[in-house]
């Protein structure tokens, strides 16, 4: 019986050595990790303050992939106040605040992603910075624009989702998914005669493509005078676009 008991004993003590030795192993394999969030509202070709209404931190989705592991928490703090311990190995995080899919003024969307490394047995803080993943648009006019078409002028910018949104007099930054945009509209010059009605003239479409994100496009629409009246088109100070806006006024007299 004493026997018996002695290896009973011996096993219950092999299974609760091997049991610890497998939780130590396992805990050896793993590291916390924090992450913490920045924000930037940077943007190239700009010059001028790019006011937007900024995430907070509770606002970020965060996503994590590395080998085979993948998981995605409704927030920041989700993952940090739980089991925040990954394996040891490389990852990279990916976090988002907004939706591209939201075009409009005012409708900034952040991303930001960060690779990192988990060593076992130690802790890692990981900032992400969120930059704006959109592209920033705005449609304006010269003054010799203005006199040119005293009658005023109708302006449209179309993005390659369909969003259409009048930039006749824009006053704010336009967000839209890095993707194309289309500029189009009318403008109306006074006759000399008074009484007469003034003629509307077809502006010649605009199309931008290969819009990049965290990028601001200004588009600017002028009237040069020297040999004739034409209309240039330039985004961020490249001419794209020259029309003779006389030989078009003498079409519509025909």
């Amino acid at each position: 019986m004493k026997k018996f008991f002695t290896i009973a004993s011996l096993v219950a003590l092999t299974l609760s050595a091997c049991a610890k030795k497998e939780a130590h192993t396992e805990q050896e394999g793993k590291g916390q990790v924090a992450f913490s969030c920045a924000v930037s509202t940077d943007v190239d070709a700009t010059r001028a303050y790019v006011s937007c209404t900024t995430p907070q931190i509770g606002d970020f989705t965060l996503a994590i992939k590395g080998g085979e592991y993948e998981a995605n928490y409704a927030s920041l703090a989700e993952f940090n106040d739980g089991d925040n311990y990954l394996r040891y190995g490389e990852y990279e995080a990916t976090v988002v605040a907004g939706n591209l899919a939201e075009e409009g003024y005012d409708k900034a969307t952040f991303v930001g992603h960060k690779s990192f490394t988990v060593n076992a047995r130690q802790h890692t803080d990981v900032e992400v910075t969120a930059t704006i993943a959109n592209a920033l648009v705005r449609v304006e006019t010269t003054e010799d624009f203005e006199r040119y078409f005293e009658g005023g002028r109708t302006l449209t910018l179309t993005t390659e989702a369909g969003n259409s949104f009048d930039v006749s007099q824009q006053s704010e930054l336009l967000f839209i998914a890095p993707s194309s945009f289309t500029v189009t509209g009318t403008a109306v010059k006074q006759s000399a005669q008074s009484g007469k009605e003034g003629v509307t003239v077809s502006l010649p479409e605009c199309k931008y493509e290969d819009v990049k994100a965290q990028t601001l496009y200004t588009v600017k629409l002028d009237v040069e005078n020297a040999g004739g009246a034409h209309l240039e088109i330039s985004i961020n100070e490249t001419l794209v676009e020259s029309y003779d806006i006389e030989q078009e006024l003498n079409d519509n007299a025909q």
